[in-house]
């Protein structure tokens, strides 16, 4: 059956969004962070309620009370909604997240089959994992043949379950699913952006830039959980920082610990920058650590990270074991393996992660390929994904870094430090955690957050640019559009065979990409899998055309003159 696109939607920005208005509209935020707060809420309370059922065997039609309850705190929030939406940082949030939502769900469209480098087996692992808690599987269940339940944190795909069973739990909506919990990462990165550039505007000129960034557009129509990851570690950095406001309310360093604590338990990616952000709790707290309002915001804090962790843990350790739950993920598996040096694999890795591959000399048969354009789409796409500078944008990078030295020599000297130490901390870390050695880089690992915050950067500085800065780096986003995402596009589709290849897509064809690409192809088929670009059915140029609009939309609203939070321009 073509998937329900109006009514899936309904059900999850109402779920996503409506089960938490009620408590969030009551909190001493601003609109805009309470449309985030909501949404980070919603996220981690589908979770709290699914993980209920699935541990306590209730049966599984409970979880109708999750799209009722969205829809009673909508109607009940009614009034706080409509006062959210009359601000304008609130309006242009949630404008901006239909926008960057819309985009993702377009690219999805165009998805007959998964490539670009070496990704294969993930999306087919936690469509694996969604289905275990659906339906109930042996606790022995092996994933991919290989991995136990405690290889990989439960939340975003306890959250997809939930919302699956409450739509149609197939994979076309699986992959429905996660690109739209992915597409959420651009909440916490635009109220970051106001911050940054304290100006409304900053906050469509991040919808802007997220569109053109192939790091974002690529993973959030992947379907894993590493940009919800992301979502929830940018809102805990962003309470955070408003935490470390004098009179700030408790809540908002509850709000700072649970994003975290969801975070690591969406994607133990998030490991680093809670490492990160604890340090940098007591670092920045210590002057005041006598006083007792930092000491009932540090337990609170404390107090909500460690009970949200608990839910997953305690019972993990009470089924699995301690060795079974500490030790089973893949990167501690793959450290136990490799008896080389670890700083060198280590200091390796960071070069790797900084140093483009096509400045170094690697054995580059991952990407060999007889197909041309799969070719050419693969190795900008190992540049995307795997490095560091070029993930921000093929100039982006050059402007963040001019921007992040300027800012750098007028900020205050705590800010200064705790931002050398937070951007320096999560790249070692994000790199130095994982286990293999990998002559690609590492970006796509643990550093997607940190990408996609120096984006919103970006966005908070546009104004403040010269007009050549500007044009260059207009430039650069259309390279970055053409090559990492249209291209990209093209290549997943199979469009450039139909259009250009003698004899259109043939099985010849097929094994002109690269053996990834096609262990994708044949898993989909293998599986009977019906993919989202298969039941939605729409004519690729149609797709495209929407996906223009889209854009234009997002360009126009980037363009509008500066306004203040009641509009006055």
């Amino acid at each position: 059956m073509p998937i329900d696109l109006i009514s899936s939607l309904l059900v999850f920005f109402g779920v996503v969004f409506g089960l938490a208005w009620p408590l969030a509209a009551r909190l001493p935020l601003a609109a805009a962070e309470k449309i985030a707060a909501s949404f980070m809420l919603s996220l981690l309370g589908v979770f709290l309620f699914a993980w209920c059922v699935y541990v306590w065997a209730i049966p599984a039609a409970v979880l109708w009370v999750l799209p009722a309850l969205g829809a009673f705190g909508l109607a009940i929030g009614l009034r706080d909604l409509d006062a959210a939406w009359r601000d304008t940082d609130g309006r242009a949030l949630l404008i901006g997240q239909l926008i960057v939502t819309g985009w993702c769900l377009g690219w999805l469209a165009t998805i007959a089959s998964y490539a670009g480098g070496g990704w294969t087996s993930d999306w087919f692992e936690h469509w694996e994992r969604a289905r275990f808690f659906l339906e109930r599987l042996p606790l022995d269940q092996k994933f991919l043949g290989t991995y136990t339940l405690t290889a990989r944190p439960p939340l975003a795909n306890v959250v997809t379950a939930a919302l699956l069973f409450v739509t149609r739990a197939d994979f076309a909506h699986f992959q429905f699913v996660s690109t739209l919990l992915a597409s959420l990462v651009y909440l916490p990165a635009a109220l970051l952006a106001r911050r940054f550039g304290r100006d409304v505007r900053t906050i469509s000129l991040c919808a802007a830039l997220f569109l053109v960034n192939p790091l974002l557009v690529q993973n959030a129509t992947f379907a894993w959980t590493k940009l919800p990851a992301a979502a929830f570690v940018l809102t805990a950095l962003y309470f955070f920082l408003r935490a470390q406001e004098r009179g700030s309310a408790a809540s908002v360093a509850v709000l700072c610990a649970a994003s975290l604590a969801a975070g690591f338990l969406a994607h133990y990616s998030a490991g680093p920058y809670a490492v990160l952000l604890a340090l940098g709790w007591i670092g920045l707290g210590w002057p005041r650590r006598h006083e007792r309002e930092w000491q009932r915001a540090t337990s609170l804090a404390a107090g909500t990270g460690a009970v949200v962790l608990a839910t997953w843990f305690s019972w993990a350790l009470a089924t699995y074991g301690a060795h079974e739950t500490f030790f089973s993920n893949s990167s501690v598996t793959a450290a136990e393996s490799n008896h080389g040096s670890l700083l060198a694999k280590i200091a390796l890795n960071l070069r790797d992660t900084l140093v483009p591959h096509f400045l170094r000399s690697l054995d580059a048969s991952l990407i060999t390929q007889l197909s041309s354009w799969g070719h050419w789409s693969d190795w900008v796409f190992q540049c995307y994904q795997l490095n560091l500078p070029l993930a921000c944008g093929c100039l982006a990078w050059l402007a963040i870094a001019r921007e992040l030295w300027r800012v750098y020599r007028t900020a205050a000297v705590h800010d200064r430090i705790f931002w050398g130490m937070f951007i320096a901390g999560v790249v070692l870390l994000g790199v130095g955690t994982h286990g293999a050695r990998d002559v690609w880089g590492l970006t796509h690992i643990c550093l997607q957050a940190l990408v996609l915050l120096a984006v919103a950067f970006l966005a908070a500085r546009w104004g403040v640019l010269e007009r050549a800065w500007r044009l260059a780096l207009i430039a650069g986003a259309t390279v970055d559009l053409s090559l990492g995402i249209l291209l990209h596009g093209g290549v997943q589709s199979y469009a450039f065979d139909r259009w250009f290849a003698a004899g259109g897509v043939s099985n010849q064809t097929l094994h002109s990409y690269t053996e990834s690409a096609f262990m994708n192809l044949a898993a989909k088929i293998k599986h009977h899998l019906a993919f989202f670009s298969d039941t939605f059915a729409a004519p690729l140029a149609a797709v495209l055309g929407a996906l223009a609009l889209l854009l234009g939309l997002a360009l126009w609203r980037a363009r509008q003159p500066r306004a203040s939070r009641n509009g006055v321009a």
